[in-house]
């Protein structure tokens, strides 16, 4: 009951009559469930969501509905601080021409139109950049839209620029997929089923809902945590191999599962969920790696040559200190091999960290903790960290840290470097902002993550502190075969993790009374 327990709760319940009473008769509505309480508020987020790329969607043009395009000229995105990728992505990937992904390519241009050449002298050709299911998700949303122009020629409808409707049908299946979101969370939760409220009033929604397509890995991790929380790994499996052909995130998901697979020495479930995700991302994956194997492939070689991003902490460094960054002097569509593996022994480093923390603190630590603590560190290693992935913390936030105050404060100013962010891509020369009045806001973003991870950190090692253990009487609602399961390494990791609390009194009460029984035997005894 947040209204009794929650300082924001509480505060809240006055504007309809202060906290619930005494004598209040809980859980007998019928239908404003606390589940669909948070679907209303989820709505209205998406909603205001949804007005922040409104000005975007304003068309010009005469004719049919794919001879009209969206008005964005004179960076008219950054200003109105509406940019999506979905807009320019139906142009730039040619689906406004109906091309299937993965087979049809481009050839890269400068800003006079001519064609850019790689720094190995070969033609810089493009194709779909996103993993597959992502890139089928905008066909089938193209394919819809090009339908609704087919109708518009046929009926009285209105008329509604192709792409415009391109993004609206993408928002639709993003704003469900964020619902499933908010209920996957809502059903881990368990007894703090109020906790899902900041997943669905979330201020990151305002900015990021639409800008990517991230909500339906978001939503596929969520329920991969879900199944596994029910015991069922096979499930789990299938949603995480779903989930990595939409977006890479999800595989790390099975960090946190091994490391309490060590622990407890359940790795058969474990193994299990990874066969399942590996068979389930072949099958997805197969038909396309096989027909179209180079535009297959551009999603890994794209993020193998791309720099550090604008959002990254490298950029950070190189914003405040002049730094020219791991790699110089690179040609166009060169990797970064440097900053690559900077980054990747950055973020193995960081596991290693959490793995140490996983197995020696003296009450195993929550998945969802571990699960956020890995998907924090993949992101302030990372080189790149696009706006949009800060939706992958929220639902693993709200249930690894159920603070609600601490959770709004980081997430308001993680929403809020969207705004500095679009005023510089305006550029200062058009009265946007300067370069470190952006990355300051990044800087003050990493550091509220770390603030996070150092919070949660702190409750593994004092788990009286951790809400959601409610005093130490529940274990791990997300923790599946984990759950009330016993410490178990195996022998070679040589590892001695310590006893929970309980166990420890056990321990001593068992050598007191050993102590006891060797007193009373011993020559000489008084007893």
């Amino acid at each position: 009951m947040p209204s009794r327990t929650d300082v924001i709760g509480r505060a809240l319940s006055n504007t309809i009559g202060g906290p619930v009473g005494r004598h209040a008769l809980i859980g007998r509505t019928r239908f404003m469930t606390p589940l669909r309480v948070m679907f209303i508020i989820a709505l209205l987020f998406l909603a205001f969501g949804y007005t922040t790329k409104a000005a975007c969607l304003q068309s010009t043009g005469t004719g049919p509905p794919d001879q009209r395009v969206a008005v964005w000229e004179n960076n008219r995105a950054y200003y109105e601080l509406c940019y999506s990728d979905t807009v320019p992505l139906y142009t730039a990937e040619m689906l406004n021409l109906g091309k299937f992904p993965y087979k049809s390519s481009w050839t890269e241009v400068d800003g006079t139109g001519m064609a850019r050449t790689q720094y190995d002298g070969t033609p810089a050709i493009r194709y779909m950049e996103y993993p597959v299911l992502t890139g089928l998700y905008q066909y089938v949303s193209m394919a819809l839209a090009k339908t609704y122009t087919a109708l518009t020629k046929l009926t009285s409808i209105p008329v509604t620029a192709e792409v415009v409707m391109f993004f609206n049908i993408s928002a639709l299946g993003l704003a469900l997929a964020w619902l499933a979101t908010v209920w996957a969370t809502a059903k881990m939760a368990g007894r703090r089923i109020w906790d899902a409220a900041v997943v669905a009033g979330s201020p990151l929604l305002i900015f990021h809902a639409f800008t990517n397509f991230d909500a339906l890995a978001a939503a596929c991790a969520a329920g991969a945590m879900l199944a596994w929380a029910r015991r069922k790994p096979a499930l789990a499996g299938v949603l995480i191999g779903i989930g990595v052909a939409l977006k890479l995130y999800p595989l790390l998901l099975f960090v946190p599962l091994l490391l309490l697979g060590l622990r407890t020495g359940r790795l058969r479930e474990v193994s299990r969920a990874a066969l399942v995700a590996a068979a389930t991302w072949l099958a997805v994956n197969l038909p396309i790696m096989v027909l179209f194997p180079r535009g297959w492939a551009e999603f890994f070689i794209l993020n193998t040559r791309r720099g550090d991003d604008m959002d990254s902490l490298y950029n950070v460094v190189k914003s405040f200190t002049g730094w020219r960054g791991f790699d110089t002097d690179l040609g166009f569509w060169e990797p970064p091999t440097i900053l690559n593996g900077v980054s990747a022994l950055l973020f193995v480093a960081c596991c290693a960290a959490i793995g140490y923390v996983a197995l020696t603190a003296k009450q195993r630590p929550r998945l969802a903790q571990l699960a956020f603590l890995v998907v924090a560190a993949f992101l302030l290693t990372n080189k790149v960290w696009s706006p949009q992935y800060s939706l992958w913390l929220v639902p693993l936030a709200a249930l690894a840290l159920p603070h609600r105050r601490i959770l709004l404060a980081w997430m308001a100013i993680d929403a809020l470097v969207w705004i500095p962010r679009m005023l510089y891509l305006h550029g200062e020369q058009n009265m946007g902002l300067p370069q470190q009045w952006f990355t300051t806001t990044v800087l003050l973003r990493d550091v509220a993550v770390m603030a996070l991870c150092a919070l949660v950190i702190r409750q593994i090692y004092r788990p009286q502190l951790d809400l959601v253990r409610f005093g130490g009487r529940i274990d791990d609602p997300t923790g599946g075969v984990f759950d009330g399961a016993a410490d178990s390494p195996p022998r070679w990791l040589r590892l001695r993790p310590g006893t929970p609390d309980g166990a420890a009194e056990a321990d001593s009460a068992e050598a007191d009374n050993a102590g006891a029984e060797r007193l009373s035997a011993s020559p000489g005894s008084t007893r």
